[in-house]
Parts: C-alpha cells; structure tokens; sequence
C-alpha cells in the first residue's frame, strides 16, 4: 500500500502542537468554528451517545473532545505524533476517554472495515497529496448507512483572497504558509470523488469566513470553506 503523506506537511503541523489548545494561538480559527463543525454533525445525526466515531486528522483533539463529551466513542488518527501526545494529554486532563493512533487512514480502513457510525475530516483534504484515497479510505471504514463528513477550501479567486492574503498576511490568524492554493478543492470535484467512492451526497453548506469581524458563520455561500456531508 503506498503512502498518502506530505512529510513536509506533517512537520508543519507538528511544529503547531504547543499551541493546539491556544484559543488565541495559531490554531485560534479551529477554535472558532468548532462550535459551528460541532452543531453541524449534530444536526444530522442526532445523539452521539454510544456511536462510534472517527476523527480523521484529529491534531491536537480539538473536534475530537467536543465529540466524546457528548458520549461519543471517538478514534483519533493522525500522523504527527506531537500532536497526538498533546491530544492525549489534553484528553487526560479532562478524563476523556479517546483512543488516539498514529496511523494514515488507508491503513486503519485495512484492519477496521464498516466499523464507524460517523467519521470526520475536517481541514484535512487540502494537505494531503491524494484527497481521494483518504474519503476511499472513510467509505470503507463507515458503516451501512454511516455519515461522513469531510470540510475543505474551494479553489477560486476569491478563496485565494481570503484564506492566503487575507488571513495568512493581513489579518495573520493562521501562520504563512498554512494554504497552498493549488491543494484546494471546488465542490464539484468534491462531489465527484465522493459518488466515486460509492458514497450518497446528503448535504453541502458554506462556512463562511466574516475577515474583519473575525468570525465564521454557517450559510449557503461555498465559496470559500464548505462542509460536505455524504452517507453510505
């Protein structure tokens, strides 16, 4: 099986792990629309108690918390594993149960086929090389009738606009050099690489970034960051 890794991204991400649980650090935006990723999941599948989730590319467990304190059993995977060691110590400290493993996806969808109720992957398409084999990897592992969820940036001018130069260099709410722009992904390639994968599109919505309130709420508008949900 080849290996779906961006060693330079994993680094980059690594080099973050002090500040994953900073709400005014380098993660603050995570910290932001958590709540609104939170509410979003729940929405559309209703409790959580008792359903097994995973959280694909967890860092630091930011989702990942959110969901096991509403009585989800929660896996985390990731590859850098300085983030995993402040997830686990974070998890520690508030006694959540979370099982967190340094393992890409593909591998995991090996040895636990159809074993997920939900599975999250949030932030992560837009830094791996191959986005395809990663949601591959999610339909395998989910359940009949299992949701996913996948959040990505759209790739277009005005995307560029906000998530580069306005929040890598005017506003510096996420380090330069977070976004590559060509790593981006349109919804309609989206859309095609999930029914691909055998999966049903449920819903779309927009996550859109406010840039001088500094603040995302939930829309319509899928220019910028969007949500994907699909169900298998």
């Amino acid at each position: 099986m080849s290996q779906n890794i961006d060693l330079h991204e994993i680094e980059k991400f690594s080099q973050l792990a002090s500040e994953w649980w900073d709400p005014n650090g380098k993660c603050k935006p995570l910290h932001i629309i958590n709540p609104l990723r939170l509410d979003y999941i729940v929405q559309n599948c209703g409790s959580l108690k008792g359903k097994d989730v995973l959280d694909v590319g967890c860092g630091g467990g930011i989702l990942s918390e959110s969901l096991a304190k509403l009585g989800a059993n929660v896996t985390g995977l990731d590859l850098a594993e300085a983030s995993l060691n402040v997830a686990r110590n974070h998890a520690l400290q508030n006694q959540l149960e979370i099982s967190y493993i340094n393992a890409p996806v593909e591998e995991h969808a090996q040895q636990f086929p159809a074993k997920y109720d939900i599975i999250t992957c949030m932030e992560l398409l837009e830094h791996v090389p191959d986005p395809a084999s990663v949601i591959n990897a999610c339909a395998t592992l989910l359940k009949p009738q299992g949701k996913l969820f996948l959040s990505t940036i759209n790739r277009n001018h005005k995307s560029k606009l906000l998530m580069i130069y306005g929040a890598e260099y005017i506003r510096r709410i996420v380090p330069k050099g977070t976004h590559d722009f060509n790593r981006f992904i349109r919804p309609s390639e989206l859309m095609d690489v999930v029914t691909n994968a055998g999966l049903q599109i449920s819903d779309i919505i927009g996550m859109e970034y406010q840039l001088f309130k500094n603040k995302f709420i939930l829309s319509n508008n899928v220019d910028v960051n969007y949500i994907l949900m699909a169900t298998k």
